[in-house]
């Protein structure tokens, strides 16, 4: 392990030079992982376009439920093979997996192939966001860690600005298999940062027997959720035999799971993480962020381009007074615990900007204003903002050291699932809606694609469908985000919950290393960041 040299100023500043090159490195990767689906999801038209040789529609919706699948599937067994065998080289075996993933993916040659190596890609995605938080909890002392996660935040709304801007530009200009290797460059670049400047304490690896019935469970129990959320209503319906029998399946393996973990000698999601009720709250503050997130990234250029009259980039453009707001917040809050070491007030405040959002949003209609919506966007954005980072925080702090991977990848696995719910709940509600307003309003000729017209086929429309169609669109937003803002209100709740343990900051020379707090404060990991040196 490469040493700091300790000046008479002390080894404070070099050391906290040290992490931000290591910040910087994590950062590219987590850019890497965020950019991804953004920029593939615009070039997707001209990818069927091209490989539709096979049937590109009807296999469409799979080049991203693979990579879906394998990221959430992956996600828990990246944490705990982090926890047993070192996070570094672990890190570095996700990354070097998506790169592959990524080129062989710009090679595909028919459909198939781009789906089966989209999963590639997938499996090594898992890791990527795991490994980051990780290490983070790692390096940094928990009252340290605000400002820092409050950067990733950042990260991730400059990726959902300009993930779509990007993507359409290299489609464009470059052809869709760049959208692919894109990743190249920045993922050799995060693999020779990493590779240099990361140095973390050697894992003595211990003669333990792997959770192999664990992990298989837990994978067979997420991919069925999955399915069920991506196929519902879509693929299936939501009463069908094939949804019904996922359910069946899935509630079957997690039920098992549960039951393998609590005889395993080294379980991968250890059950006795939950018994710390702040883990337990942020897990569900998560599992809720995503919900709603996701289904607003989703419907708002949906509403944007079909009532406000929007294009397909001016909608992402109009999606910035959300972003921007969660970035700055972020920032803030981040800035704000770890100058004061608390964080409970962030939490509650999220909350119930969260829901004052939605509820507004959910008052839009055909006559909404951009300006009006776009205030309405900002209060959402800070909301979210606000508990971002700070439900990682409080679920790392919550645990001891060896169990940093597992709680940072079943807080990502929560959120992950959480999206997943949300698009598919949000979804059903908005097409129902659509589709009843349209066959009420608009008269026959109604399909199963008639919530998903784009903007040249609804501007081939007659004056009167299209008035039709706007309302519908704009009463399919309503009930959404109605739903959404309800959801909202359970995290509200849990925050209420939240067990204030004020942070320590980083460990001075002969003060002890734990204090042995009940909830968990983070002082084991402060003992781990003592430990680790970045160079």
């Amino acid at each position: 392990m490469a040493e700091l040299k300790k000046t008479a100023a002390g080894p404070a500043e070099p050391r906290e030079r040290s992490i931000r090159v290591v910040v910087l490195a994590l950062m590219i990767t987590m850019l890497l992982a965020m950019l991804d689906n953004l920029i593939v999801g615009t070039a997707m038209p001209t990818i069927v376009g091209d490989l539709g040789d096979l049937g590109g529609m009807e296999h469409l919706s799979w080049v991203v439920t693979a990579y879906t699948l394998a990221t959430a599937a992956s996600t828990p067994i990246w944490g705990k093979l982090g926890d047993l065998y070192g996070r570094k080289g672990i890190f570095l075996t996700s990354i070097v997996i998506f790169l592959i993933g990524s080129v062989l993916s710009g090679m595909a040659q028919d459909m198939g192939q781009l789906i089966g190596f989209r999963a590639v890609q997938g499996l090594g995605a898992g890791g990527l966001m795991v490994g980051v938080m990780a290490i983070l909890g790692d390096l940094v002392p928990p009252r340290e860690r605000g400002k820092y996660q409050g950067m990733m935040a950042g990260v991730m709304a400059v990726a959902m600005i300009g993930g779509p801007l990007v993507g359409g530009t290299i489609t464009d200009h470059l052809g869709w298999r760049w959208s692919f290797y894109i990743n190249l460059p920045l993922g050799a670049v995060a693999l020779a940062m990493v590779t240099a400047v990361l140095h973390l304490p050697r894992k003595e690896r211990k003669k333990t027997k792997v959770d192999y019935l664990g992990a298989a469970l837990l994978t067979v129990g997420i991919t069925a959720i999955v399915l069920v959320t991506t196929w519902g209503g879509t693929e299936y319906a939501w009463g069908s035999a094939v949804i019904m029998e996922l359910v069946a399946l899935g509630v079957a393996s997690l039920v098992g799971f549960v039951f393998v973990e609590t005889k395993a000698a080294e379980p991968v999601i250890p059950l006795h993480i939950f018994r710390s009720r702040n883990f337990t709250l942020m897990s569900v503050v998560g599992f809720m962020a995503g919900f709603v997130m996701f289904g607003a990234v989703l419907f708002l250029p949906l509403y944007q381009q079909s009532v406000q009259g929007a294009s397909a980039t001016n909608s992402g453009l109009l999606l910035l007074p959300m972003l921007l707001s969660m970035m700055v917040v972020s920032l803030v809050a981040g800035r704000i615990t770890t100058s004061t070491g608390k964080y409970k007030i962030f939490p509650i405040v999220g909350s119930v900007l969260m829901v004052a959002g939605l509820f507004l949003l959910a008052t839009m209609d055909t006559g909404t204003s951009r300006f009006t919506s776009g205030v309405y966007m900002a209060v959402l954005g800070a909301g979210m903002g606000f508990l971002m980072q700070i439900t990682m925080l409080v679920a790392q702090n919550s645990v001891e050291l060896k169990d940093m991977g597992v709680a940072s990848s079943a807080t990502t696995l929560f959120r992950t699932l959480g999206s997943s719910f949300g698009v598919a709940i949000m979804g059903a509600l908005f097409t129902g809606r659509v589709q009843d307003e349209m066959a009420r309003r608009g008269g026959g000729g109604v399909t199963e694609r008639s919530a998903q017209l784009d903007a040249a086929s609804l501007a081939k429309l007659p004056a009167p469908a299209r008035e039709a169609y706007e309302f519908a669109v704009a009463s399919g937003t309503h009930i959404a985000f109605l739903v959404g803002g309800t959801v909202a209100v359970v995290a509200l709740l849990a925050a209420l919950f939240v067990k204030e343990v004020p942070l320590r900051g980083a460990v001075k020379p002969g003060e002890p290393d734990s204090e042995g707090a009940p909830e968990g404060d983070g002082t084991a990991a402060t003992a781990g960041a003592k430990e680790a040196q970045a160079v």
